[in-house]
């Protein structure tokens, strides 16, 4: 089959790309230095605005005697039909499923997988066999028909050896000796003869993070990473011993890794503190160097009086790892909102879930906990919504919707809703 167009674009949605991208830097750098006040003086440039920025409750209701019945209740009826989507989409999460959500309206979901995805393995300083292990595994689960991965090579031998076993392993359709930002443009761009990725997911350096960062847009992500975290909620039942170890577990993965202690207890806090150092001047020279440092400029110890306060700062902090050696271990997981992976009491550790355990370590950091998880099958699969009506349902909805989009001034949009309306004989 020959595919011909009969029209063809000029240009693409992404032809004002990279001018916009600057404009945008730009003001964003300008806002974040002088906050509420240039938010006021654009408000004022663009929109000729200089009246309250927040809206008052007072206003609220007075722009609620002001709108009349109709338009209310065409709001209404906009809102009933959202509102009703989206409890059967929490109710079917994960599924796929379609419902009435009026007479003759059927809506639903259908999940498909991503078709290629691109698995960056990361082995600068340390070959990370689990993190082909965490992406390819999970992006075969899903239903990913082609991935592949990537893992920088060594001179004379390639990506590292148990890399190259576990990436084909693990379902890995094609492997490349590629890393750094190189690899993330190989498989962004589908070099090499390979499809370009749909997503691009795995840890890597702030270089490789920063590649995933601007493409993203152009490819999916599996989220904005940052050095890896650990925090630690202990109360006095915990073993100080333990926790020394678990906090340098995780900063010797570099010199830029956070390592947070949130406790009420001040013994535990100044044992830790004696013992931590002790731990990392007995540890080999490249882990010793990266937790040296990691511990030096990012490490703090938190001394909080209540275990309210130890849940309110991390849940500040979302850290990526948080580990919690104390009692109750019920009430901190029902209490605990922002964190990207959860481990329960003192017989579970960072590196468990990091190897091995199960639970995916490829995780939100920088505070991202606050709105996303980590990586896991959803990622790879599109939720994709679809709808279909009878013409008799068009009379209510078909209205309605004519109704709305003349209220935002978009009469292209109002005619779809007439011509239809016309067609199968009923009145606007």
């Amino acid at each position: 089959m020959t595919i011909t167009y009969l029209k063809k674009a000029n240009k693409t949605a992404s032809t004002d790309d990279t001018k916009t991208r600057e404009i945008v830097e730009n003001l964003l750098k300008d806002l974040e230095l002088n906050k509420e006040e240039k938010c006021k003086e654009l408000t004022k440039k663009f929109d000729k605005y200089e009246g309250d920025i927040i809206v008052s409750n007072e206003k609220i209701e007075e722009i609620k005697k002001s709108i009349d019945q109709k338009t209310k209740d065409d709001i209404q009826f906009s809102h009933d039909r959202v509102r009703k989507f989206a409890e059967a989409q929490l109710k079917n999460y994960g599924q796929n499923f379609e419902v009435e959500l009026s007479d003759g309206l059927f809506a639903g979901q259908t999940l498909v997988p991503i078709n290629t995805a691109g698995c960056y393995v990361p082995a600068g300083r340390y070959a990370h066999i689990a993190s082909a292990v965490m992406s390819i595994t999970t992006a075969k689960v899903a239903g990913v028909k082609n991935i592949i991965a990537c893992s920088s090579p060594k001179p004379e031998v390639g990506a590292h050896p148990k890399i190259v076993y576990t990436a084909n392993l693990c379902g890995a359709d094609v492997i490349l000796n590629l890393g750094g930002v190189q690899a993330i443009a190989a498989m962004a761009f589908g070099f090499f003869g390979n499809s370009p990725a749909d997503i691009l997911v795995g840890p890597g350096n702030q270089f490789v993070a920063e590649a995933k960062r601007i493409l993203f847009g152009k490819v999916g992500i599996d989220l904005f990473a940052g050095p890896t975290e650990i925090a630690i909620i202990a109360d006095k039942t915990a073993d100080s011993e333990i926790v020394a170890y678990d906090l340098v577990g995780q900063a010797e993965h570099g010199y830029n890794s956070p390592a947070w202690l949130y406790t009420t207890d001040k013994s535990l806090a100044e044992k830790v503190m004696k013992r931590v150092p002790e731990l990392i001047a007995d540890l080999p020279e490249l882990p010793q160097t990266n937790a040296e440092a990691a511990w030096k400029d990012y490490g703090e110890v938190v001394l909080c009086e209540t275990n309210e306060e130890m849940a309110k700062i991390s849940d500040e902090y979302a850290p990526e790892h948080l580990e919690i050696q104390a009692e109750n271990l019920d009430w901190w997981l029902k209490r605990l909102k922002n964190y990207g992976s959860l481990f329960l009491g003192e017989e579970t550790t960072v590196a468990y879930g990091d190897k091995c355990s199960g639970t995916n370590h490829i995780l939100p950091t920088k505070g991202a906990g606050r709105y996303t998880g980590g990586l896991f099958v959803g990622k790879f699969i599109k939720t994709l919504s679809f709808q279909r009506m009878t013409k008799e349902s068009t009379e209510l909805v078909g209205a309605a919707a004519a109704r709305l989009s003349r209220y935002e001034g978009m009469e292209a949009h109002a005619r779809t809703g007439d011509v239809r309306l016309k067609k199968y004989g009923y009145s606007k």
